[in-house]
């Protein structure tokens, strides 16, 4: 699963220290979201969206194979 956490984050100019701290998860968390290593919990993805104003669907790209 693809996402734009990255993009986002970039765009609102909030670290991933920040980020993380938000949504009650590591750094190390945000950095493997980040580059693909790991998909968030929908609990998660929730906290993510909600963070960022958006849909879960505009932040996490499921890609059916």
């Amino acid at each position: 699963m693809n996402n734009r956490i990255k993009e986002l984050r970039k765009e609102r100019k909030v670290t991933q220290d920040e980020l993380a701290d938000a949504v009650d998860v590591t750094r190390q968390t945000i950095i493997s979201l980040e580059n693909g290593r790991y998909n968030a919990s929908l609990q998660l993805a929730h906290k993510i969206s909600k963070y960022f104003g958006k849909v879960i669907e505009e932040i996490f790209i499921f890609e059916e194979k």
